[in-house]
């Protein structure tokens, strides 16, 4: 059994990580990413260890209600789950290991 996760950072995270795993999971998006973030495909899984860049798929998904609204409804989140974890990635008082 998982242990449940309680650290907001560790949330976060994790909601950007679905966020890319959705956005990955269409060519036509995976192709707009790409090319906003001037990444490759081939270093996307390094750069989802960076809490910017993931903050900057958040980003990426939530300028278009559209594009939220799909992702949240794929992972069966509220729209406003995937706004907080933006808020909490884009703060600076949020350390990685905080208890």
């Amino acid at each position: 059994m998982k242990k449940p996760v309680h650290n907001p950072r560790e949330v976060a995270e994790i909601v950007a990580i679905q966020a890319l795993t959705f956005v990955a999971g269409d060519p036509e998006r995976l192709g707009l990413f790409l090319a906003e973030s001037g990444l490759g495909p081939e270093t996307l899984r390094t750069a989802a260890a960076n809490p910017q860049f993931l903050a900057s798929v958040l980003d990426f998904v939530m300028r278009d209600d559209a594009t939220v609204k799909a992702f949240a409804d794929a992972s069966q989140l509220d729209p406003t789950n995937v706004a907080a974890a933006r808020q909490v990635l884009g703060d600076p008082d949020w350390e990685r290991d905080v208890p």
